[in-house]
């Protein structure tokens, strides 16, 4: 059986191409509304089956040699890589990113994980022997140990819309080089691509069952990715709301999280600051993804020094970028993922000039005959109790506040429910490494947007819990053992 029917995309459910019980669902391109293709509606009986093919393969996976299952990523990249332009082009047509986003962003960085994965650390270390307290028979003994890291055992994947090659593969690889076993659940809006990353992984020859991917429109197939009892561990890419009821199940069935949630990015400029360096680094939240990132600079806090000639830099700078068809060449800022999302972010636009900000720029939806598309939208005078400087908006839309010093800086920076990424831009490095290490944030930038992809990577308070990326996410698919001997 083909991964694709007559129909429609098939399901892969331990190692077989088995067609969905519920239909299928239209998978549209957000750019032109015109449908990419039909992506399968798996039932909850379905998801279930494919846990509980995870599970079986789980004991023999987990005893192959780490230097075998690094040999399957290995060569599911190679996979990839012959077929980078026509993947790239799906994942383009799925998620409207731009060509140079679909090819660097979406399939370079997934090809560039598995290769990563592919090589990874040891799996386990010796400790140096330790002295023990006494213990129940008194005295004290110098005792060997040993930490070892054990898989998890089936882990639910559950991706996000934005990044439908490089997120999924920053879950399904460090978990596979591990010894887990998955069931991935791809974001509804664009999963015909991760369907493509199974194909890449089955000619690898991956063994059945133990990567299987279901898909659906409705939240039947992804509650039942999280609440099957075969299921160990849930990684989840995508909004607080949803993260905090899958935590929810999880907290019942005591299984392991791993939570990317959302965002609402400070970027502190201080009136030293190359500004020029800030309106660079702060406008990718207008063309990165369209603003679909959780990562985004999108709530500036300047220095009143630098206030006035920021916002106009910014407005020149969102003014210069080419909207429209991702596929065009020039094009900077392609549409969001969908109608419903277009509204939501217009409607946030909307709701800051009730609450009394100013709309410098943007504002207005683009005159083009088709697709989802959002005006870089620069938004100043805005308060810090303000909706739109304290939701996260998910688009390419920035709101701008004013502080005086640096205490009111770090202050306004840390009310807010969210702390994935800040940034501090300042020409004196040793005030923005201090103000770094005041911030309640999982990461910041100091000087840049850009990311070290074997650094940390997660959010304190409401934007996740735990850590991935590079050998951390080893970490985050694994259990510690101790094993102690008598020294």
């Amino acid at each position: 059986m083909t991964a694709s029917g007559s129909t429609g995309q098939r399901l892969f459910i331990g190692g077989a191409w088995v067609p969905p019980e519920h239909g299928f669902y239209e998978v549209l391109d957000p750019a032109t509304e015109q449908v990419v293709g039909l992506a399968p509606e798996a039932s909850r009986a379905q998801v279930h089956a494919a846990a509980a093919a995870a599970r079986e393969a789980f004991g023999p996976w987990s005893r192959t040699p780490a230097e075998e299952r690094a040999g399957v990523l290995a060569r599911a990249a190679d996979v990839v890589q012959r077929n980078f332009v026509p993947y790239a082009d799906l994942a383009q047509a799925e998620s409207g990113a731009t060509t140079g986003t679909a090819r660097g962003m979406q399939v370079g960085v997934g090809v560039a994980r598995f290769r990563r994965y592919a090589r990874p650390e040891p799996v386990e270390s010796a400790l140096p022997p330790q002295i023990n307290e006494a213990g129940p028979f008194g005295g004290a003994a110098v005792m060997g140990a040993l930490a070892v890291r054990q898989p998890v055992g089936v882990v639910t994947c559950i991706t996000s819309y934005n990044n439908p090659w490089a997120n999924p593969a920053g879950k399904i690889a460090p978990a596979l080089a591990m010894g887990n076993t998955v069931v991935v659940k791809p974001a509804p809006q664009d999963p015909l691509s991760v369907y493509r990353m199974a194909e890449a992984l089955e000619a690898a020859g991956v063994p059945p069952g133990v990567v299987n991917v279901v898909s659906g429109s409705t939240a039947e197939s992804g509650e039942a990715a999280v609440d099957s009892e075969d299921v160990d561990m849930v990684s989840f890419t995508g909004s607080t709301a949803v993260g905090q009821r899958i935590a929810e199940v999880c907290g019942r069935g005591m299984k392991r999280q791993l939570m990317e949630l959302g965002g609402k990015g400070a970027a502190i400029v201080f009136d030293d600051a190359d500004l020029g360096s800030a309106v660079s680094g702060i406008g990718t939240t207008f063309s990165f993804y369209s603003g679909q990132i959780c990562t985004a600079p999108t709530r500036v806090l300047v220095q009143r020094g630098a206030h006035d000639a920021l916002v106009r830099q910014l407005a020149t700078y969102a003014g210069h970028l080419k909207v429209g068809d991702p596929r065009e060449r020039g094009t900077v800022v392609g549409p969001v993922i969908s109608a419903a999302h277009r509204d939501r972010v217009e409607s946030y636009v909307e709701l800051g000039r009730k609450e009394g900000a100013r709309v410098v720029s943007g504002g207005e939806r683009p005159s083009l005959p088709s697709g989802f598309y959002v005006a870089p939208t620069l938004l100043a005078d805005c308060t810090p109790d303000m909706r739109v400087v304290r939701e996260e908006i998910f688009g390419p839309v920035v709101v701008v506040l004013p502080f005086d010093d640096e205490e009111e800086a770090i202050a306004l920076a840390n009310d807010s429910d969210y702390g994935l990424i800040d940034y501090v831009w300042s020409g004196d490095v040793a005030r923005a490494f201090r103000v770094a290490r005041r911030l309640r944030a999982g990461g910041v930038g100091v000087n840049t947007v850009g990311r070290n992809m074997e650094a940390p990577f997660g959010g304190f308070k409401k934007s996740g819990v735990g850590r991935d990326v590079g050998s951390y996410a080893l970490h985050a698919y694994s259990e510690t053992q101790a094993i102690v001997w008598p020294g």
